[in-house]
């Protein structure tokens, strides 16, 4: 008897960019740990981001905290954009958001200029 419901074989259909800026940063890698807390207002579909605040142990989440500017940019995006990951990997540091399917996948003009800013910030920590 053959299962009605088989599971799916092979890739999944979800993609992610990811935005490296290279930073040798050794042992101080927890320094470069930040993570989008978003504060977002309505439901479901129709929910949207208000406000945008920085976590993480070190001193780049009060860098990016003070950057009012930035946070604006941010809370105009969707809330999957908004969701922003930046974290230390071997010689680099990696900036990224959720994960998407074929259909949403796509880097807009703003959300590069987004990156681009924090890893601006990357570079002066």
């Amino acid at each position: 008897m053959q299962d009605p419901n088989p599971l799916p074989w092979g890739a999944e259909n979800r993609f992610q960019a990811h935005f490296i800026v290279r930073k040798d940063v050794g042992r101080a890698g927890s320094n470069y740990t930040a993570k989008t807390q978003l504060t977002t207002q309505g439901h479901f579909a129709s929910k949207t981001v208000t406000k945008v605040q920085w976590s993480g142990p070190g001193s780049l989440a009060e860098h990016l905290n003070e950057d009012t500017e930035l946070n604006e940019m941010i809370s105009k995006q969707t809330l999957k954009d908004a969701d922003i990951i930046i974290e230390p990997t071997e010689g680099a540091i990696r900036i990224r958001n959720q994960w998407k399917n074929n259909l949403s996948f796509g880097i807009t003009e703003e959300l590069f200029w987004i990156y681009d800013r924090i890893a601006g910030h990357i570079k002066q920590v």
